[in-house]
């Protein structure tokens, strides 16, 4: 387990400056990865507790995580995007990764939670080398269906009424043999007391994937 940092960060879309948290580890070149956190309309933040979870562990294991409020979220500016604003943020969280002096490149990834792991599934292109999707929602009509290409996570709670794991098995088989779906005992969407097991399933994949 390596020390840790974190510091506040700013960056922009569309114009717009948005605010963000990069956690990282003490030893750099390192990998990282955007994480993209629940639905602004139903109080989903950057402080939400399973992206704060995610973010440490991944520092913890060598990875940095960069989480950050989309447009009209905190101190963002801008308001609410319909869902493709939210996907133009995540690709802009990617692009100030890609930038960073520190980052190891070509082993960036993006992590998404419920409303989340959708934005993070249209924002993933040819810069993400994985992809991990937590208890990932139907997609709103708004959004296209994704296009992925890279190493694939669907993660969903046993109990998650919201995400069942059936239909993300579904849709994981859409996506092809790159995809994998696990899922947690005892889990619902909200992943109340198993955060800790959740990050380091996604630590343990973004591991595989960008560490090797």
């Amino acid at each position: 387990m390596q020390e840790t940092s974190s510091r506040p960060i700013t960056f922009a879309s569309e114009g717009l400056t948005l605010e963000g948290v990069l956690h990282q580890p003490s030893s750099a070149p390192f990998p990282a990865a955007a994480v993209c956190h629940p639905h602004p309309l139903f109080g989903g933040d950057m402080n939400n507790s399973v992206v704060v979870t995610v973010c440490q562990t991944l520092a913890e294991a060598g990875i940095a995580g960069l989480r950050f409020n989309y447009r009209g979220v905190g101190r963002s500016e801008g308001k609410y995007g319909d869902g493709l604003g939210e996907r133009t943020d995540a690709a802009a969280a990617l692009t100030h990764l890609h930038q960073l002096a520190e980052l190891e490149q070509d082993r960036v990834g993006i992590v998404g939670y419920s409303f989340g792991a959708t934005v993070a599934l249209t924002a993933a292109d040819e810069r993400v080398a994985a992809v991990a999707a937590i208890s990932t929602p139907s997609f709103g009509q708004s959004l296209p269906d994704p296009a992925i290409r890279c190493p694939t996570l669907f993660i969903s709670g046993e109990q998650d009424e919201i995400a069942p794991a059936a239909s993300l098995a579904t849709l994981a088989r859409t996506i092809g043999p790159q995809c994998q779906l696990a899922v947690v005992p005892g889990a619902d969407h909200f992943w109340w007391g198993h955060e800790e097991e959740l990050a380091e399933l996604v630590t343990q994949f973004f591991r595989q994937c960008l560490v090797g």
